[in-house]
């Protein structure tokens, strides 16, 4: 199964000094039943994408809780057997309270980094439209629509794909 684990900057290098994403239990995104319901598709592509997208949302929300985290949205992609990963509460938009949660999985144990299938980060040019995103995520959380167009002015842009013997260069 493929998961996407949302990080920061910051917690990117932690996990490339540490050489894996933990510890358990490790918060990741992937194509559950309630995300596949709520994007209504059967296009196995475009539900990954979703997930991608999701663990993009997450990371925004990272980099708000970490004021030292530069606006730079980060999420490593990674395959995993299914039965190491476990639907988080919500996560199949059962109880319809947090559509944040759709999709939202749990790894029970650490994952190797150099296992990863790719890290995806934005580009720089990106960079304040991120910046705004997480100056209005909380608002945008709360229902304000300002805030939310600016929340999808960071997902109007595409997180650009890297190789894992590419993180050290992410990192400078």
């Amino acid at each position: 199964m493929r998961v996407y684990v949302p990080l920061t900057l910051p917690g990117l290098a932690e996990a490339h000094e540490a050489g894996e994403l933990g510890p358990a239990p490790l918060r990741a995104y992937a194509v559950t039943p309630g995300l596949r319901e709520w994007y209504v598709s059967d296009d196995m592509e475009e539900l990954e994408y979703a997930a991608l997208g999701r663990a993009a949302a997450a990371s925004l929300r990272l980099i708000a809780a970490d004021p030292a985290a530069p606006p730079r949205r980060v999420v490593v992609a990674l395959d995993v057997a299914d039965k190491a990963v476990t639907a988080a509460p919500g996560a199949d938009g059962s109880d319809g309270s947090d559509e944040a949660a759709l999709g939202r999985v749990a790894l029970a144990a650490a994952v190797r980094l150099s296992v990863a299938a790719a890290v995806h980060v934005d580009a720089d040019d990106a960079h304040e439209d991120v910046a705004a995103a997480v100056r209005a995520v909380a608002a945008a959380d709360g229902g304000d629509d300002h805030a939310r167009a600016a929340v999808d002015d960071a997902d109007d842009h595409e997180l650009l794909w890297f190789g894992v013997q590419e993180i050290p260069g992410l990192l400078k």
